[in-house]
């Protein structure tokens, strides 16, 4: 039973890779080898390859001191932060929101094969995301020290203890959110704020990175003997994957500890919290005047709520609503040295069309629209059994995205274009640019949202960070505003910054206009007939 719920589980994971939801046939063999072929680079290629280099860096300088201990400590650190932060995500959804948590508890199936499956299930994403950065790691170290078989395979337990870890942490980091999301009315929003601020400390992280390892080299006898010294834990995670037995057993012991005391955590609390309500407000009622919605008005803030409602579609498609205008805080804070920077290499009149594309890359990775139509799931009968017109329904959906996105990117363009300091006429024109490309990236979402619905799943983890859809939504703003900038620097840059504002505003608004016009039409008809 347990090989049966974790294959289901991992089909779930990857279902878009070979099946197709709108037309639910299986993909052919290229298409599934062809999307597996595109995960592999950009997991393996891109972060790898990224990883790959770092390692790279600090390895030869950490080994000639003597300090091998501290590259691993450092790169085990590492994988374990990105394992963590890459399926803490999903961990809850898919371990305690999982939409076929009630139909499997009422089978008769054991509760801890259920959770096993779930955990496991948890624990090869990690390993994933972990392995993406160990795995390179191990071979750098094995390229420049040319160790025997023996510390090879003390590498590669390390790598599965590494993951061990990542899968606690995961599983504890779920169950904390899943216990303070019983407690709140907004679980969504609570979610979303608690993921937004770890997100936040992974990029001041990242940013700094170069400047601390740099740091660490130039002093890693220093840090080493203070690690040493201060921190033995540190010191065994480090010197394990050298091939020092002793701290490799005492590593196992304490990840096999940490993991029994996991899994009695979650065996004790999955049934309460997976099928709990939530808290639920006691509210008196008092007689009041009914007040009447018109049904646009109704229709939006349905999907306004389910927006917030959700952690999951919050984090992946409402990261951008932040940080617009945290960039035109910036622009506006530091504008001479941001300045100073663009015009110092690209020349100054192109600063107006690189923060367009910047913005542009923002607000392309808030997809609202994409997932938007698979979401209804099963219970599309509901609002399809409602006297309203399928448009009213659709442009609930699109109005959703403009109020969510459009709001924060106005925000962030009047900002830019104080900070940037241009004319009056280039600052009205970057503004229109910027929410034009809006709605044209909110009317992009929603007609593939129509032509590639995925409405059968269980977690909704699916037809928002798995869909074709959502995956075609962000990609393809995102390569119209990388396809805009690139022909400017190739053979634009002698035109007049006006000119070239108003030409991507009278594109943006063609492009707009066609999306809407297929969306009245033949997008209905596709809803209507899903």
């Amino acid at each position: 039973m347990l090989k049966v719920l974790l294959k289901k589980q991992m089909q779930e994971v990857f279902r878009s890779y070979y099946y197709n939801a709108k037309t639910n046939t299986a993909r052919s063999r290229v298409g599934t080898l062809g999307g597996m072929l595109f995960f592999a680079f950009l997991m393996v290629g891109v972060l790898g390859g990224t990883f790959f280099m770092t390692a790279g860096e600090i390895c030869g300088p950490l080994v000639d001191l003597g300090v091998g201990w501290l590259y691993f400590t450092l790169m085990g650190m590492l994988a374990i932060f990105l394992g963590t932060f890459g399926g803490a995500f999903s961990t809850f959804s898919s371990l305690y929101l999982a939409k076929d948590n009630d139909l499997l508890l009422s089978m008769p199936i054991p509760v801890g094969v259920i959770l096993a499956s779930r955990i496991l299930n948890v624990f090869f994403l990690g390993l994933m995301y972990a392995g993406v950065v160990y795995v390179p790691a191990l071979l750098v170290y094995w390229i420049k020290a040319r160790p025997g078989i023996g510390v090879i395979l003390c590498g590669l337990i390390m790598l599965l203890l590494i993951a061990l870890v990542v899968l606690v942490l995961s599983c504890l980091l779920g169950w904390v959110v899943a216990k303070i999301s019983l407690k709140l009315k907004n679980k969504g929003l609570a979610t979303a704020v608690i993921s937004i601020a770890g997100i936040g400390l992974y990029y001041f992280l990242y940013f700094r990175a170069q400047m601390l390892l740099n740091k660490l080299v130039n002093n890693a006898m220093i840090y080493a003997e203070q690690i040493k010294g201060a921190a033995k834990g540190l010191y065994w995670l480090g010197h394990a994957p050298e091939g020092d037995l002793v701290s490799l057993l005492i590593v196992a012991a304490v990840v096999a500890v940490l993991l029994a005391l996991t899994w009695m955590l979650l065996k004790r609390t999955f049934i309460g919290i997976s099928t709990a309500t939530g808290a639920v407000a006691t509210k008196v009622y008092h007689e009041k005047p009914m007040q009447q919605k018109s049904v646009s008005r109704a229709l939006l803030g349905r999907e306004i709520q389910r927006f917030l409602g959700s952690p999951t579609y919050l984090l992946n498609c409402g990261l951008g609503i932040l940080l617009l205008p945290v960039l035109g805080i910036f622009v506006l804070i530091k504008s001479e040295d941001f300045l100073y920077m663009l015009g110092g290499l690209l020349g100054a009149n192109t600063v107006p069309v690189i923060l367009l594309a910047i913005v542009g890359m923002l607000v392309a990775t808030d997809a609202i629209t994409a997932p938007s139509v698979s979401l209804e799931g099963k219970t599309l009968w509901l609002i399809r059994s409602l006297p309203v017109r399928t448009w009213d329904v659709l442009k609930s959906k699109l109005n959703m995205a403009l109020l969510m996105n459009g709001v924060p990117m106005l925000v962030a363009a009047v900002l830019c274009a104080v900070g940037m300091k241009a004319s009056l006429t280039v600052s009205i024109l970057f503004v229109v640019a910027s929410l034009l490309l809006t709605v044209l990236f909110a009317l992009w979402g929603l007609m593939l949202g129509l032509k590639m619905p995925n409405l059968n799943w269980t977690s909704e983890t699916a037809p928002i960070k798995q869909g074709g859809s959502a995956f075609f939504g962000m990609f393809g703003c995102w390569l119209y505003v990388i396809a805009f900038i690139g022909l400017y620097l190739w053979k634009g840059r002698t035109l007049q910054v006006e000119i070239v504002l108003g030409a991507y505003i009278l594109l943006s608004a063609i492009l707009s206009l066609l999306l809407y016009l297929w969306i009245r039409g033949k997008g209905v008809r596709n809803f209507e007939s899903l």
